[in-house]
C-alpha cells in the first residue's frame, strides 16, 4: 500500500517487482495477504467476476470419435460463428497430465505437441468445410505450421475480487488449444449484441480440450468465424494453484504469404486492405499482423485496425 501523501508510481513498483526475479509465485511464497496496487484492476473491468453465469450451454462439446461428419461440421460452424469457443473430447491426446510419462520434459512437450497438432488439423478440416471449402483448404494455407506452447500458472490469490489472472483479450493467431487442470476461472464474452455481452464461465468437461478461434482466422473467414474475447479470473483457491497448457497455432512467421478474407465471390470483404495504409494493398503477412498486435497489445481489438472504415482500435478496460 502507498503511504498517505505519497504519490503512487506504478512503473516504479513494476520495476521493483521485476528486479526480484521471483515472479508472482514469490509473492505467494512470501505469504502476502493483500495484493500490490500494480495488480489491482478498475471496478469496471471486474464486472461479473463474482456472479456465476448460468449460460454454460453456450460452449458446446464435440465428440471427435462419435459425431457424424455433418453433425460435427454443424456444431463447429455454430460455435465458431457465435461464441468462438468449443470443447472436444475423445481426441486422442493424454489430457490427464498425471498420466504423462516420467521422462524428459522435452520429450513430453514434443509428444504432446505432435498429438495436439493432429487434433488441430482435424478441426481445421471441419472449419474449412464450414466455409464451403475443401477440407484441406485452411491446412494448406498454413494455419498450423507454427506451434508455441505456454504453461500458465495462477497461484492462490488473497484478494481475487480485486484483480484478474489475465485481462480481457483475444488471441492473435489462428487457433488456440487449452489443456486445463479442472479448476474454474476461464470466462468468455458471449451475446455481444445488445448490452455488450455476458461473461460466461467455460465449464469443466473431464478430458476435454478447449479450442478457440484467433484473430487471424476471423480475418481470413471474413468474420464468418468469431475471435472471442476471454479472460481468466484470479484463483480463489486457498491452497492450490491453477495450471493450464496453452498451444497457440499460427503460420510460419518466416513466410511472406499474404492473408486476406475468403469471400467466395458472394460476400464483400470486411477487411479491404486497399482502403488502409498498409505495406500491401491485397492482404497482410503474418509478420505485419503480429507487428500490429505488438503495437496495440491487450488494450484494444487488433481486428479493428484492419476493418473497413474503422478508427484506430478502441481501448477497453
Amino acid at each position: 500500500m502507498t503511504a498517505p501523501g505519497v504519490a503512487y508510481d506504478r512503473r516504479v513498483e513494476l520495476q521493483a517487482f521485476e528486479n526480484t526475479k521471483a515472479g508472482v509465485k514469490g509473492l505467494v511464497d512470501a505469504g502476502i495477504t493483500t495484493i500490490p496496487a500494480m495488480f489491482r484492476h478498475p471496478p469496471e473491468s471486474l464486472e461479473g467476476i463474482t456472479s456465476p453465469s448460468d449460460n454454460v450451454a453456450a460452449i458446446p462439446t464435440l465428440d471427435l470419435s462419435a459425431a457424424r461428419r455433418d453433425d460435427a461440421v454443424a456444431l463447429v460452424r455454430h460455435a465458431a460463428r457465435t461464441v468462438g469457443f468449443f470443447q472436444v473430447v475423445n481426441h486422442g491426446v493424454p489430457a490427464d497430465r498425471s498420466s504423462w510419462p516420467a521422462c524428459s520434459r522435452r520429450s513430453v512437450v514434443t509428444d504432446y505437441g505432435e498429438a495436439v497438432t493432429k487434433v488441430v488439423l482435424c478441426v481445421l478440416e471441419l472449419l474449412s468445410e464450414c466455409l464451403g471449402l475443401s477440407s484441406d483448404h485452411l491446412r494448406e494455407m498454413g494455419c498450423a505450421h507454427s506451434l508455441n506452447v505456454a504453461c500458465q500458472y495462477y497461484p492462490p490469490c488473497p484478494e481475487p475480487h480485486l484483480t484478474l489472472g489475465h485481462k480481457r483479450h483475444t488471441d492473435e493467431g489462428f487457433l488456440t488449444v487449452l489443456l486445463p487442470d479442472g479448476m474454474p476461472g476461464l470466462q468468455v464474452l458471449v451475446d455481444r449484441s445488445g448490452a455488450g455481452g455476458t461473461w460466461v464461465d467455460v465449464p469443466h468437461v473431464p478430458g476435454a480440450l478447449m479450442i478457440n478461434i484467433g484473430d487471424l482466422l476471423q480475418l481470413v473467414s471474413n468474420d464468418q468465424f468469431r475471435s472471442a474475447e476471454h479472460r481468466v479470473l484470479a484463483n480463489k483457491s486457498k491452497d492450490t494453484a491453477r495450471v493450464s497448457v496453452a498451444s497457440f497455432f499460427n503460420t510460419d512467421m518466416s513466410r511472406s504469404t499474404l492473408y486476406r478474407p475468403i469471400t467466395n465471390g458472394h460476400n464483400p470483404p470486411i477487411y479491404p486492405f486497399q482502403k488502409k495504409k498498409t505495406p500491401r494493398s491485397t492482404g497482410v503477412t503474418a509478420q505485419e499482423f503480429m507487428a500490429t498486435f505488438m503495437s496495440i497489445g491487450f488494450d484494444g481489438r487488433l481486428l479493428d485496425y484492419y476493418r473497413l472504415e474503422q478508427d484506430p482500435p478502441t481501448p477497453h478496460v
